[in-house]
């Protein structure tokens, strides 16, 4: 799809070419399987000054926030119609006020490891674990460095997880472990290579059948520097998946990372994963804030809803075959930057850049109303405003759009009746105006029958405004699989 963002991508001939490259072929139709939605981390004060750590950030805009925590809020909710203190995100999906800490989705260890400071990936090597939705008989990476200093990578390499479809009896060596040989990654035959400033690279296509709906083993090794010390980098906070980090060296394509030395939840530095298929297969696209990136579900349990509705595509039978791409960020708004840029100002990176995108799912607009708490600005007819502003742009790019209601959040820690009668309004207006190719009533699916303003209590995760599994289930098997075709 055409954007108008636009990123350089430039290679360092820094090595011998690998005999394990596969070429191009002109009937390679190329579709992301997985993709998160990138924010900026800045580096660790440490690294620039050499004192203590803070913790990471998760955020990019006006105002740095702490990274994005997936458990209850840490520090007392401000008073009703007060602003967020300086350097605090209110309580939102994904981002309560207050320090991190572990919970549930794993979003209080994101960067960094079981109570310890931000992880560095400097000299380091870092093992991710992504799941993909749609399978291929080869594979290529788009990694991102939209925010940092150039770095470079010293070596990648790609390989299936050791049981990566989890089946029953099943029982793998190590939680780091790969299934056979792992692929070595490179751009233009070149297994180090360096990210330019705001760029991003395509990496040559890789002989690998990925299933679909399996676990993929990513390695990136990134050689000692200043840049990889000191610089911000591209990455997904609060992932509700583990990853590895090495001791010191290059692990890279390892049969196992062992020691390990941190394990993050989150993902650094990848746009996305592609897949070769066959021509008419596509993606569809979740946007969202922490309710689609999955706050407070299990951690490493793929049980986000849009995990749900991607095990229901693939076991479909007959048919277009779809990926689904999670763009969710914990505490995104619409209008404001905060948690990552405003919904508007990323769309054409997370949703309309995405190779193979036909269908988008928008879940925005809660922590807009939540956040202003009594303020009558944003109002509903703000949120509306900016809703018709993603639907034309996925219109002109040719998407079909789907708009979900907003979920309950009466009971919240931001929760107030006036931003309720904001929250009625959007959803009223989502149902009934026909500016949606279609509409998924997630409000109408998670909502107490007998008090429809708060959570159904089979599906509140506590805090009264993210599902707990079961919830992420209902809303993901509510979907109607006729919307993809």
């Amino acid at each position: 799809m055409l954007s108008s963002r636009h990123f350089v991508a430039v290679a360092c001939v820094c090595a011998m070419a690998s005999p394990a490259i596969a070429q191009s072929r002109k009937d390679d139709h190329w579709v992301a399987t997985w993709a998160p939605a990138l924010v900026v981390r800045n580096a660790p004060a440490a690294a620039r000054q050499g004192g203590p750590a803070p913790a990471p950030l998760a955020t990019q805009g006006p105002t740095a926030a702490p990274a994005a925590s997936a458990g209850p809020a840490a520090l007392a909710p401000p008073t009703a119609g007060a602003a967020p203190a300086a350097g605090v995100r209110a309580a939102g999906p994904g981002g309560p006020a207050g320090p991190p800490q572990a919970g549930p989705g794993g979003g209080g260890r994101g960067g960094r490891g079981p109570g310890g400071p931000p992880v560095t990936i400097n000299n380091r090597t870092i093992r991710q674990i992504v799941h993909t939705t749609l399978g291929g008989r080869r594979v290529r990476l788009v990694l991102s460095n939209v925010y940092g200093a150039p770095l470079a990578i010293g070596a990648a390499h790609v390989a299936l997880r050791e049981c990566a479809d989890a089946k029953p009896g099943c029982s793998r060596s190590s939680e780091t472990a790969i299934a056979g040989s792992a692929r070595p990654i490179t751009v233009n035959g070149k297994t180090a290579f360096t990210l330019v400033p705001g760029g991003s690279l395509v990496t040559d296509p890789i002989d690998l059948d990925v299933p679909s709906v399996a676990d993929l083993v990513i390695d990136l090794f990134v050689p000692s520097s200043d840049a990889a010390a000191a610089s911000p980098i591209a990455w997904h906070s609060a992932s509700s998946q583990t990853s590895f980090v090495s001791e010191d060296g290059n692990f890279s394509g390892a049969a196992k990372i062992d020691p390990v030395t941190a394990r993050p939840a989150s993902w650094f530095l990848i746009a996305r994963v592609e897949v070769a298929v066959p021509g008419n297969a596509a993606a569809v696209v979740a946007f969202g804030d922490s309710i689609t990136d999955g706050s407070l579900s299990t951690l490493d349990g793929n049980s986000r809803w849009p995990d749900y509705l991607a095990r229901r595509l693939a076991a479909r039978k007959g048919g277009r075959s779809f990926a689904v791409l999670n763009a969710g960020i914990g505490g995104n708004q619409l209008l404001a930057d905060g948690a990552g840029v405003s919904a508007l100002a990323r769309f054409d990176r997370d949703v309309l850049m995405q190779s193979g995108a036909t269908h988008v799912i928008i879940l925005e607009g809660i922590n807009d109303i939540g956040i202003a708490r009594t303020n009558p600005t944003p109002s509903a007819e703000d949120l509306i405003a900016a809703h018709k502003q993603l639907i034309a742009r996925a219109k002109a790019q040719g998407l079909t759009v789907i708009g979900a209601t907003l979920t309950p959040f009466e009971g919240a820690s931001y929760y107030s009746t006036e931003g309720e009668a904001k929250r009625t309004a959007l959803n009223e207006w989502i149902r009934t105006s026909g500016e949606y190719d279609a509409v998924i009533d997630f409000d109408k699916i998670t909502r107490d029958p007998m008090n429809p303003k708060r959570f159904n209590p089979l599906y509140d995760s506590g805090d009264h405004l993210h599902p707990k599994d079961a919830g992420y289930q209902a809303m993901g098997e509510a979907i109607d699989l006729a919307l993809f075709k």
